[in-house]
């Protein structure tokens, strides 16, 4: 069921406003319902909540008449990707308006020869390396969902490659953005680096929409490596698998994946994805580099997972099979879900100093056991980042309480390591109340920068943190 949105204007300036987008954008105008209320929600459990009406531009043109009639009116925006977040972060909270970037979906530029593309943010990131395929390049980061690029950047996302290539942080070079008064600006050039004023590109890169619409993104790209190998390595105890995961970092080991699938995660997955795999707390494992560096890489792992009580150490070079494993990786959320028919699932991440992951997953797997919930845990445990997808059944009360809860120790367990309280889904609506437990004084900061850059809070109001 879905929320009811807390309205900031009058039901006349509302619809001035809108008529005034119908005007602009003809059929690419919508208060559809059915159009509505798939925009009012994303992949996590936060309540529905649909805008008033969805628009779909096609240019930074449209994107800046579409902010002006927006200001002059005081009517909320919303901005929207492929809609695979996972705290509520494209809910309309205050109503107004959702624009739907997914139409702004071209592939500018290529510069091959400086390792970098010109995108624009509805570009998904399946689309891009289908695209550079013939190129030779590719582009690492991988979120799970095929996500848009644009989402990507407004989440700070990363994914199972993180370990190697980093996250959005690392890859954007540069931005386009529509700020909350119609101006545009572009963050950066091109250059690998600069010392040239603030850092403009990192502020944007996480911001979920609350500072402004980004409509043109400039990525880093990476050659294709001559060769790459997935593995897979079982181990009786999550300690073992995790005290593998920490050794293989400080060694030095260039692992491009390194992935925790606790046992229960495992049988989910067998299940869903229709593989064999054993039953056990699992790290799976990709390396690339030379034929000859990823034979090396691979037995180094296998050594030190030997001397951790890891067993039945497979590993292959066919691509079918190796797409075919991290495609079930990627569906681990929806394996999870399947566990309880007519269920749903609370997804939640933290990330640790990697030096803390193995107590922080102990205690939070005994805390999993002692709660009683079902809460598959799988993560990118080569930068200390782990989730889980609490299965729930929203209409059990009881239930929701003890997730709560759960989350909330979480959270906090995470904090009291050095740890953060999401390492990639956000904060959206889900995480608010954690943000001045992470960084205290330094909200007074964001929440300056916010008033500052969008006086009137136009953009994705009730994000992040209150106005």
């Amino acid at each position: 069921m879905a929320a009811v949105a807390q309205p900031r204007l009058s039901p006349a300036a509302t619809e001035a406003a809108l008529a005034a987008l119908k005007q602009l954008l003809g059929d690419r105008f919508t208060t559809a319902s059915a159009v509505r209320e798939q925009h009012g929600r994303d992949e996590s459990w936060a309540v529905p909540s649909p805008p008033d009406a969805v628009v779909f531009p096609r240019s930074t043109e449209e994107v800046v008449e579409i902010v002006k009639i927006c200001a002059a009116h005081g009517l909320p925006i919303v901005p929207y990707g492929a809609g695979t977040s996972l705290e509520g972060h494209v809910t309309a909270l205050q109503g107004g308006v959702s624009v739907d970037l997914m139409q702004m979906n071209q592939i500018l530029k290529v510069n091959a020869e400086d390792l970098d593309v010109v995108v624009q943010p509805g570009v998904r990131r399946k689309q891009l390396n289908e695209y550079l395929r013939d190129t030779g390049l590719f582009f690492p980061i991988d979120p799970g969902a095929d996500a848009s690029i644009g989402g990507m950047v407004a989440t700070r996302a990363s994914g199972t490659n993180a370990v190697r290539y980093g996250t959005m942080r690392e890859n954007v070079l540069a931005l386009t953005v529509v700020m909350a008064d119609g101006r545009v600006i572009r963050t950066s050039k091109r250059a690998k680096k600069s010392a040239a004023g603030y850092d403009l590109t990192r502020l944007f890169v996480g911001s979920e929409g609350t500072l402004g619409i980004i409509t043109e993104i400039t990525l880093r790209l990476y050659g294709i490596p001559e060769a790459m190998s997935s593995a897979i390595c079982s181990f009786e105890t999550l300690e073992g698998a995790v005290n593998t995961v920490i050794q293989t970092i400080q060694a030095g080991i260039p692992v491009a994946r390194i992935e925790l699938l606790d046992d229960v995660q495992v049988d989910a997955i067998n299940k869903y994805s229709k593989l064999d795999m054993p039953v056990q707390n699992l790290l799976l494992l990709e390396f690339h580099g030379s034929e000859a560096g990823v034979a090396e890489q691979a037995e180094m792992v296998q050594a030190i997972a030997a001397d951790h009580g890891g067993n039945n150490f497979q590993w292959t070079t066919k691509p079918e099979e190796r797409a075919k494993l991290w495609q079930a990786r990627h569906d681990a959320a929806y394996a999870s879900k399947a566990l309880r028919k007519g269920c749903e699932i609370m997804a939640t991440d933290v990330c640790v100093p990697i030096s803390r992951l193995a107590e922080c997953i102990l205690e939070t797997k005994e805390d999993v056991v002692k709660t009683g919930l079902m809460a598959p845990l799988v993560g990118h445990v080569g930068d200390g980042n782990f989730h889980l997808a609490v299965v729930v059944d929203r209409n059990n009360p009881q239930e929701i309480e003890a997730i709560e809860a759960f989350n909330e120790r979480l959270v906090h367990r995470a904090l009291r390591m050095d740890g953060t309280c999401t390492g990639e889904h956000g904060i959206g609506r889900g995480k608010m109340k954690y943000l001045t437990a992470e960084h205290g004084e330094a909200v007074a900061v964001m929440r300056a920068i916010k008033k500052a850059l969008d006086p009137d809070n136009l953009m994705n109001p009730g994000k992040i943190f209150s106005i």
